[in-house]
């Protein structure tokens, strides 16, 4: 199976980072004539074997950089003869200068790529490049999209030019569902990313097994987890909630189809007997909460949610709010939406041990669901099933990062998470 020998070269190439490594020493390593392995190395990884070593020898240096090493020693180890090759390096391949993007994200240490593990989507910025001239773009700048506070950098979108984004995914459903809910939303006059036709009207494109779509990028800036802990938390952590009221009254409008979910039976039949091989859950909780979700969960409302409001995904100006990234939205119960808000808060911010903090995390919590509360309007039951709704999502999120090495070290935190949510449940109640 050709995966098997792509990620023996990608393990190779990781612990070599810092040696010379070539595409010959590489496609005899996989079994394949050079310009097979070529071919077949681009196809599971997204971009070209050198310009993959390349990405990987420039991020591994910003990363020693950022962690204080000298950046001509940095520079020198990973391959380069000059820091001045490496700065045009970086910026050539990131859209940053390396001050720029140490200055503005937290730069986090490489995780190994698995392709057994995750898809990955790698696309050039030479690739994106040829597509722009479809928008007639061709000289807007691109840059990598990279979440601040948490240093990931996206592998789904870049920005082109100071207004706009492209995305590529490989399902066109999720494209279809993006736009055409982003076109609803702004049709109920709520700020949206919406799809900007190519100049022939295409609100998409198909290149090889991508779908790329151009949109504009909602103005402001994106809600920063460890900001809402700051003055008048309660104020923001409420209008947080206010916000996403908002957004799934708008939501609860539209008729677009999305996939339905089950959040009781995926923590139920899959988060929690995965779980049970990972960290102690007491058999006797374990009972007394499925039994709890079980009596509740078909008493709660359901309808179109958002699905992921981290954060990053909520932008905030002076006068406007909006939401982006509507990709994962689903039909599920609606108060899926605020616990998950304010559960991602506590991921990005987790401090274990921290009892001040995460005592101030369960009233930003409460004030996410009163803010909710006075524009939805909540039933009794979804006020009585939030604890148990934060929980099976937390259980889902766990279950999901448990197996993936690109999300190792969200899944430490979540697993401790998991553990003081279950202590905690009844603290969290509103």
């Amino acid at each position: 199976m050709y995966k098997d020998s792509i990620q023996k070269t990608l393990d190779y190439i990781e612990e070599n980072l810092k040696a010379q490594v070539t595409a010959a020493e590489l496609s005899d390593m996989a079994g394949y004539s050079l310009f097979h392995f070529y071919r077949v190395f681009q196809s599971a990884v997204g971009m070209p074997v050198m310009q993959y070593i390349l990405r990987r020898r420039l991020l591994g240096a910003i990363y020693e950089i950022g962690s204080g090493a000298k950046k001509t020693d940095a520079s020198f180890a990973y391959g380069f003869d000059t820091y001045a090759g490496f700065y045009k390096s970086f910026v050539r391949e990131l859209g940053y200068t390396p001050a720029e993007y140490l200055r503005k994200f937290k730069v986090k240490k490489p995780y190994k790529i698995n392709i057994f593990q995750e898809e990955h989507i790698m696309v050039s910025h030479k690739k994106i490049a040829e597509l722009l001239p479809l928008w007639g773009l061709q000289d807007e700048k691109i840059s990598d999209v990279v979440y601040g506070e948490r240093g990931e950098i996206s592998d789904c979108a870049k920005y082109v030019g100071e207004d706009h984004i492209i995305k590529y995914t490989n399902n066109l459903g999720n494209v279809k569902k993006a736009i055409e809910i982003s076109k609803a939303l702004d049709s109920v006059g709520l700020e949206a990313a919406l799809a900007i036709p190519t100049l022939d009207g295409k609100e998409y494109v198909e290149n090889g097994e991508l779908y790329f779509y151009l949109t504009k990028k909602v103005k402001g800036e994106s809600v920063h987890a460890s900001k809402v802990y700051l003055d008048e938390y309660e104020d923001k952590a409420r209008f947080i909630g206010e916000i996403i009221g908002q957004l799934d009254l708008a939501l609860a409008k539209i008729d677009v189809v999305v996939d339905e979910a089950d959040t009781l039976a995926a923590a139920r039949d899959y988060a929690l007997p995965k779980l049970k091989e990972i960290l102690p859950i007491d058999e006797d909780f374990a009972d007394k909460y499925l039994k709890k979700v079980e009596e509740l969960y078909p008493k709660l409302p359901r309808q179109i949610i958002h699905r992921d409001p981290n954060p990053g995904n909520i932008i905030v100006s002076s006068d406007k709010w909006g939401f982006i990234d509507f990709d994962l939205s689903e039909r599920n119960v609606r108060i899926y939406d605020p616990c998950y808000a304010a559960t991602a808060i506590l991921s990005e911010s987790f401090e274990d041990g921290n009892e001040e903090k995460l005592t101030k995390w369960i009233s930003i919590m409460k004030e996410i669901l009163y803010g909710y509360d006075t524009v939805v309007h909540l039933s009794d039951e979804e006020k009585e099933a939030v604890p148990y709704i934060i929980l099976s999502n937390q259980f889902i999120s766990t279950a999901w990062f448990a197996d993936k090495e690109k999300y190792k070290d969200i899944f430490d935190v979540n697993v401790k998470m998991t553990k003081w949510i279950i202590k905690n449940i009844n603290k969290i109640s509103i």
